[in-house]
């Protein structure tokens, strides 16, 4: 599985590839679907803030791919997707956001805009999937931001989903309701890859 490597700017492979690859790393329908919705709200983030959208996206891919590998060790978890894509010589800033998603475990800070939008992003997409579930028709085009950001309140709702992540988006210069209505907008736009 070759992919274009690009010796200034890293391995990014074509999307077709980059999902044969994921594929090949994730069985899981859900963590797929997980990880179309997260590369969909970096793309979308990228653009916003003028930022490298195909090196968001793909590290919106691939931030989960281990996983199925790990199963519950979260103390190896992103630790070795980043060895999977050091080999392939995927970027070094999207490796240090992988490593930053799960910096609470494994110790490593937020420090640059990816690492705080990969947090932000991937946290999001559990609210928003939680919201469309309850709707009677079970589809993203029937949530509104609205009602995302008052869910957001109820702890209860989605308990699973750290508040606190979501709410970095601030850090990156965009309000929670922005944010909200950004990330549904890109994830109503890979709806039908995702389920919703």
């Amino acid at each position: 599985m070759g992919g274009e490597r690009i010796a200034a700017t890293g391995w990014r492979p074509p999307h077709e590839e980059a999902m044969t690859f994921l594929r090949s790393h994730l069985g899981t329908t859900n963590l797929v679907r997980h990880s179309l919705a997260t590369e969909a709200i970096l793309r979308a983030l990228a653009r916003r803030l003028g930022e490298d959208e195909e090196l968001w996206g793909l590290t919106g891919l691939f931030h989960d791919l281990d996983l199925d590998l790990v199963g519950g060790d979260m103390a190896r978890h992103a630790r070795t997707t980043v060895d999977i894509l050091k080999k392939m010589g995927f970027p070094d800033e999207g490796l240090a956001a992988i490593l930053a998603h799960n910096g609470d475990v494994l110790g490593v800070p937020l420090r640059t805009p990816l690492d705080i939008a990969l947090l932000a992003a991937e946290t999001t997409t559990g609210l928003i999937v939680a919201a469309a579930l309850v709707v009677p028709t079970r589809k993203l085009a029937d949530v509104a931001a609205k009602s995302v950001l008052k869910r957001m309140k109820e702890q209860r709702f989605a308990a699973g989903v750290d508040r606190a992540k979501v709410m970095k988006c601030e850090a990156l210069g965009i309000p929670l309701p922005e944010f909200i209505e950004l990330s549904l907008e890109a994830m109503r736009g890979v709806a039908a890859d995702i389920g919703l």
